[in-house]
């Protein structure tokens, strides 16, 4: 072997051991995001707002699940026979006193409401899953039925992640209305923007394919969304509006990020969407 052909074998050598190295990583990567990918999806520790004085009176109350876990939630009976109840199904981070805000301003309403905390958020027992989240939603709207609310005078509310669960339950039935605040396409679509050299559609465990599901919510709907949201773009709020059926109705913000100001310009749009429910 001439000094020529030793050299190049050397190059090819270290070329090899480099792409070898970049394979291991990447098969590191892969393994671990299969397996850790709920530790990134679900923060129930998370405190994306601290302090707010809940104003609006509750009944702390707990709601049992077919598969007996116990969910803390709050709820509040203004008049269940004369205003429509919202039941509000929360993202993806926090605890519910991180929805104080908001609450705050459903007590100035002609609501009832009912917030219910996910299966391992506010001290809940087991591990947040697609499946277990559907199941927590499915509970609290038994919760309500049996408390005398009809379908019909029900208002699934869904914030950020708590979307893809309200349109998962909302198909095919009578409910009042669907209100849709940052909502996403799927989160595989979500998974694929965060991390596009992931094969994310094979990975990803809970997809939450709420484009697929829309269609087949025939209650009217009021989808949310600020232009400038950095979590969720803007454009999958407006694929949702696109493939949802009438009446349907919307509330763009120029300028709010993925957690919407509850100011009085939203506030307006809430009020006039509940208002034409009745």
């Amino acid at each position: 072997m001439n000094f020529l052909t030793k050299k190049n074998f050397i190059k090819m050598n270290k070329f090899t051991l480099i792409l070898i190295i970049f394979a291991i990583i990447y098969i590191f990567i892969l393994i671990s995001t299969y397996f850790f990918q709920r530790n990134l999806l679900y923060h129930p520790g998370e405190n994306n707002y601290f302090g707010d004085k809940l104003i609006v009176p509750v009944e702390k109350i707990k709601i049992k699940t077919s598969d007996n876990i116990e969910l803390i939630s709050w709820y509040h009976n203004k008049n269940l026979s004369k205003y429509k109840t919202i039941l509000f199904l929360h993202g993806n981070a926090g605890s519910l006193e991180n929805r104080i805000h908001k609450i705050n301003h459903f007590g100035n309403m002609e609501v009832n409401f009912l917030i219910v905390a996910w299966r391992g958020f506010n001290g809940n027992k087991g591990k947040p899953t697609e499946k277990g989240l559907y199941e927590d939603a499915r509970s609290a709207l038994r919760w309500l039925k049996n408390k005398g609310v009809t379908e019909d005078n029900i208002i699934i509310y869904g914030e950020s992640l708590g979307t893809g669960i309200a349109v998962e339950v909302a198909q095919d039935k009578k409910v009042a209305g669907i209100i849709l605040e940052s909502p996403f396409t799927s989160m595989i679509d979500v998974g694929k923007k965060k991390y596009p050299f992931l094969p994310i559609k094979f990975l990803l465990k809970d997809k939450y394919e709420s484009q697929k599901k829309i269609k087949n919510i025939k209650s009217p709907i009021l989808i949310m969304h600020g232009k400038v949201d950095k979590i969720v773009p803007f454009y999958m709020g407006q694929q949702m509006y696109e493939l949802a059926n009438q009446p349907k109705h919307f509330y763009f913000s120029d300028y709010d990020n993925h957690m919407m100001e509850y100011n009085e310009t939203l506030l307006k749009a809430l009020k006039k969407f509940i208002s034409s429910l009745n």
